[in-house]
């Protein structure tokens, strides 16, 4: 199941979308499923017909898996952790499908990363493999944008990954979805940069959850991007920026300065 958060005349609404590719259609929610389950109301559109946003805004945190891919972390120069390693996004580093990538002034590096983002449906700490799957909402597609020139300099990440804009997500949230093989691909202006699969992923999703618990109470709504695959590269203004993950589709961002 396909969901969606989308405004509709000032509104805003979550809703399923449902449909071949160029002929869905969305239908209205009643209120919000990551609260109230999902319920559907008699009102749909077409989805032309409407403005997709990111599917989700985390109340409380998004959390990024640093070098969980063994040819991303070579092509920067760097080991592979021997277990999962963090970092943390702001909630205003997020926006949709479509939204513009803005590049920071401070930055003339910012690299684009197409990542599978793991949503989270309920409270959890401490989860074990076994419950792993009841605790995730779904998944959708990420970019984990970051400035390489200020992470090389800073001590810490936070600005090189948290500025605002930094995390688009989109173009809705896969309820039924096996994270462990997924092709991850990513075009700039059409040209083919990255091509990899989540099974060549250090930690797999599940591992993934299960050591974030460990660190952080994981609230509805929480996001774990979950790595990226080799082919990052600086982006320009006036890119276009298109990444899919196989099962959802794909989240096309233009680049302004």
């Amino acid at each position: 199941m396909r969901i969606a958060r989308y405004t509709k005349e000032d509104q805003l609404h979550f809703g399923v979308v449902e449909g071949a590719e160029g002929e869905e259609t969305i239908t209205e929610l009643l209120g919000d499923p990551f609260y109230r389950g999902i319920e559907r109301s008699n009102t749909s559109y077409p989805l032309q017909d409407v403005r997709l946003l990111s599917p989700i805004i985390p109340r409380s945190k998004i959390i990024g898996a640093a070098r969980n891919w063994h040819d991303h972390a070579t092509e920067l120069g760097n080991s592979t952790p021997t277990s999962p390693q963090f970092f943390l996004k702001p909630n205003t580093s997020v926006i949709g499908p479509s939204d513009p990538i803005t590049l920071p002034e401070w930055s003339e590096d910012v690299s684009y990363e197409g990542e599978l983002a793991i949503i989270i449906g309920r409270i959890a700490k401490s989860v074990t493999p076994e419950r792993v799957r009841d605790v995730i909402f779904g998944y959708t597609v990420a970019n984990d944008l970051t400035a390489r020139d200020v992470q090389q300099t800073d001590l810490q990440w936070a600005r090189a990954k948290g500025f605002d804009g930094s995390c688009p997500l989109g173009p809705w949230i896969e309820t039924d979805l096996d994270p462990d093989a997924l092709s991850i691909k990513t075009w700039i202006d059409g040209d083919l940069k990255q091509d990899g699969t989540t099974s060549d992923m250090i930690f797999s999703a599940t591992e993934l959850v299960c050591a974030a618990s460990e660190m952080f109470t994981l609230l509805p709504g929480d996001v774990i991007l979950s790595g990226t695959p080799e082919g990052v590269g600086t982006l320009h203004e006036g890119n276009e920026i298109e990444i899919e993950v196989e099962g959802i589709g794909s989240l096309i961002n233009i680049v302004r300065r």
